[in-house]
């Protein structure tokens, strides 16, 4: 059995009284819904051969989880299967082993394609990178950025490595840094905007500070001011969409570039955020994961030239 598509838990005499589920659950930390998925594709084994659930395990006992998709028959045979395009750059890689890879996103390219007729998305490039590698892997991205966003971006290859990075997400383990150019000149060095965030009903993509919303918290430190404009790192304890872009806009302080949200138009920078910094503690090793991506190019030449910084 391939230790690289399996993933082992050997029973000691302290869980003589759990179930095969229970391991599961508890010791590999596979969720319900996963747990779902691996039975129907008999991706779960109890020394070698599939269990029933409901067993007791004794001490020494094998039970593994398969960690490479297989395909759920549940799916149907009308599942999509997204097409490899060779044309696409190769990626921007911070970081990669068996379950992740951590990609500096270019702004101007979705995470990942919401209709029909995308082939440019960063799914696609990883896609087409794992092939032509010879190693082929579904992408599940674990977080995403907006389409203009440039930087960070964690990916799992498998449904296992996802909803175990899924669950550091929901657990805000996963440390998450930005940098962003705001209109108009920040009068405080540091703050956090609490600040719930819900559909705009008069918009099909904005988002907006509303009572009713989903909670949201950015915290903010300046880094440097301009006589117009002010430099800041933000950093995420939820994940909302648009939730930078809302929540500077709601102090008045929309980024440069965002349009959407009130923000000067820019021609030197685009949307001036960028996920800089991407840290989190391994969900399988247990190692300590931290990379940072450069800034584009563009805006690192502004935030020189307005700031006199160099990011």
């Amino acid at each position: 059995m391939s230790q690289s598509r399996w993933r082992e838990y050997v029973a000691t005499e302290a869980d003589t009284e759990l179930t095969v589920e229970q391991v599961i659950r508890e010791k590999l930390m596979v969720s319900g819904r996963m747990l779902q998925r691996l039975t129907r594709s008999k991706g779960i084994q109890l020394n070698r051969k599939t269990p029933f659930l409901g067993r007791k395990v004794k001490a020494g006992d094998r039970i593994s989880v398969r960690v490479v998709d297989k395909p759920d028959p549940a799916a149907g045979a009308g599942a999509q299967k997204l097409l490899v395009n060779p044309d696409l750059p190769a990626p921007d890689v911070l970081y990669e082993d068996n379950e992740y890879i951590i990609i500096n996103k270019p702004a101007g390219m979705m995470v990942h394609p919401v209709g029909e007729g995308q082939n440019e998305t960063l799914v696609h490039v990883l896609t087409a990178y794992w092939a032509a590698k010879g190693a082929p892997a579904v992408p599940h991205p674990v977080h995403r950025l907006d389409k203009e966003t440039s930087g960070t971006v964690l990916i799992a290859k498998s449904s296992y490595a996802h909803q175990l990075a899924d669950r550091l997400l929901r657990d805000n383990k996963i440390s998450r840094e930005y940098v962003a150019v705001l209109s108009g000149v920040v009068a405080s060095d540091d703050g956090a905007v609490n600040a719930p965030i819900a559909r705009d009903p008069m918009h099909k993509v904005r988002r907006r500070v509303h009572d009713k919303g989903e909670n949201a918290v950015t915290h903010y430190k300046v880094l440097a001011r301009s006589e117009s404009m002010t430099l800041v790192e933000a950093w995420l304890e939820t994940g909302r969409t648009h939730q930078i872009r809302v929540h500077f806009a709601h102090l008045g302080h929309p980024l440069l570039g965002d349009t959407l949200y009130g923000g000067e138009r820019s021609k030197a920078t685009g949307q001036a955020l960028h996920a800089h910094r991407l840290s989190f503690v391994h969900p399988v090793t247990n190692a300590p994961i931290a990379v940072e991506a450069k800034l584009p190019a563009g805006l690192a030449a502004f935030i020189e030239q307005e700031f006199k910084q160099n990011i």
